[in-house]
């Protein structure tokens, strides 16, 4: 009997393992959150990972590959109709596990695998990197254009951009230096 790729046997040989998973994926999209074990959730996660992505692409080829691994014609069109498009904007991290305690009958770890369909906010860029730029292009605004020819400006953009950077660094240290006597 060949071993499965990566993980426990989940109490049975490889095929039984494959139908099992197809199965706890099928209830996964269609319920978008189920209870299991946590070994069962772990192995889950990879494989609803991919189909969700397969799902993203949208395509005949990703419907049919998909089709395989499920089976159920219903939940296919769960994943690519309604799951795929909460998902687009995420790159990855479609599921969540989370721990739920012990069963009561046999002591196994619980946990609920469910969909993660939140819309995705972008972090905030460092504040310090965008605000030193903008600091950069005020002297350069000041200087009227008309008085200085297209063909000097990029000439002296490095002279400007090197005389900032001195001035901030010269800023900087002079706070360093208010800091410590403060601190005193």
């Amino acid at each position: 009997m060949p071993k499965p790729t990566k993980g426990p046997r989940l109490g049975g040989g490889p095929a039984h393992e494959r139908l099992m998973l197809a199965n706890l994926a099928a209830a996964l999209f269609t319920h978008k959150s189920i209870k299991t074990t946590e070994t069962k959730a772990k192995r889950l996660r990879p494989l609803a990972e991919r189909l969700i992505t397969f799902a993203k692409r949208g395509d005949l080829h990703a419907r049919r590959r998909v089709q395989s691994i499920i089976g159920d014609k219903e939940v296919v069109h769960i994943l690519f109709a309604e799951i795929a498009p909460l998902v687009a904007e995420r790159e990855g991290g479609y599921t969540r596990i989370t721990k739920v305690g012990n069963r009561k009958g046999d002591n196994a770890p619980m946990a609920v695998i469910e969909l993660v369909l939140e819309p995705v906010t972008p972090k905030a860029k460092n504040t310090k990197k965008t605000a030193a730029p903008v600091a950069e292009e005020t002297p350069a605004e000041e200087t009227p254009a008309e008085e200085t020819p297209a063909e000097e400006t990029p000439a002296e953009a490095p002279a400007d951009e090197a005389g900032a950077e001195s001035t901030e660094e010269g800023e900087a240290a002079e706070a360093a230096a208010e800091d410590a006597d403060t601190t005193k």
